[in-house]
């Protein structure tokens, strides 16, 4: 485990996933992060290079099957090297290898690289392109928060607040976890969503068009707030385990496969093209 601070954080990020396994506000000692309790065994998981479901656990490159079985990607399951580290930067690689080329077909230099910067935390993903041809691929966040902030509170007296006030659109997911092509108006109340544990009885609310770029969490009952802004990524996914007591704020770019037939990889919706000896990165921050 990999430990950085400042006056405002302290953070934890574990090798494995180069997952954020722990952020503190130091100013109260409350724990921010989901502690992957039974209910969920993750606290911010780093979702590489597919992001939900894909259509028979594969995708088609080349007109080729290759099979991720992980939902997700295989980011979150795999052991990263600490390559550079202070008091309040961490940066972690995932480099390909046999393995990671049997399921996607790519040569790439993964980085995920945290930076405390007063009351934020940057999340960094780098994609370096190691090929000799152009790559493709999906990265985003997954962070669960804990809602409640404190014990003896109530996930019901919570609610999320868009940057805008902008008519949102649910683009709905099968049982499966492929998008069936129908979509729904999002209930707001000016700018706020309110928290419930029914919210997520049907799976994940998906935006995949939307003006905010910023979703903070608040309380009816108090000031403290957390806030995720996300300037670098076109879709967001909040979700949560029915009756659980935490939220995922989850910056996307890339998204499920829709439901029906496959089609190749570099021309599925939301997939992010590199060129050859090109960088890619974006980053999104969460803050007090």
């Amino acid at each position: 485990m990999i430990v950085i601070e400042n006056e405002f954080l302290k953070a934890a990020i574990d090798t494995k996933g180069a997952q954020l396994s722990s952020l503190i506000n130091k100013a109260t000692g409350v724990e921010l992060m989901w502690q992957a309790g039974e209910a969920w065994p993750w606290h911010s998981p780093t979702l590489f290079p597919v992001i939900g479901t894909l259509i028979n656990n594969q995708i088609i490159v080349d007109g080729k099957p290759y099979e991720i079985t992980q939902r997700h990607g295989f980011a979150r399951y795999s052991e990263f090297l600490p390559i550079e580290t202070n008091s309040t930067h961490a940066k972690f690689s995932l480099p390909y290898c046999e393995k990671t080329l049997a399921m996607y077909p790519f040569k790439f230099d993964f980085h995920v690289i945290y930076d405390l910067i007063d009351n934020a935390l940057r999340v960094t993903f780098k994609v370096i392109n190691l090929d000799d041809k152009t790559i493709y691929f999906s990265v985003g966040g997954h962070p669960a928060f804990n809602v409640p902030f404190h014990e003896g509170e109530n996930y019901d007296d919570y609610y999320l607040e868009f940057e805008t006030e902008e008519p949102l659109t649910e683009h709905l997911l099968t049982p499966e976890g492929t998008f069936s092509g129908e979509t729904k108006p999002t209930k707001l109340d000016g700018k706020n969503l309110a928290l419930n544990h029914k919210l997520f009885a049907n799976d994940a609310l998906v935006f995949k068009h939307m003006k905010s770029r910023q979703v903070t969490i608040r309380s009816h009952k108090h000031d403290e707030s957390i806030t995720v802004q996300f300037p670098h990524f076109n879709y967001l996914g909040i979700w949560a385990k029915p009756e659980a007591d935490f939220v995922c704020i989850e910056p996307w770019l890339g998204h499920a496969d829709n439901a029906g037939a496959p089609v190749e990889f570099k021309n599925k919706d939301g997939i992010q093209k590199l060129e050859h000896g090109h960088v890619f990165d974006a980053s999104y921050y969460i803050s007090i």
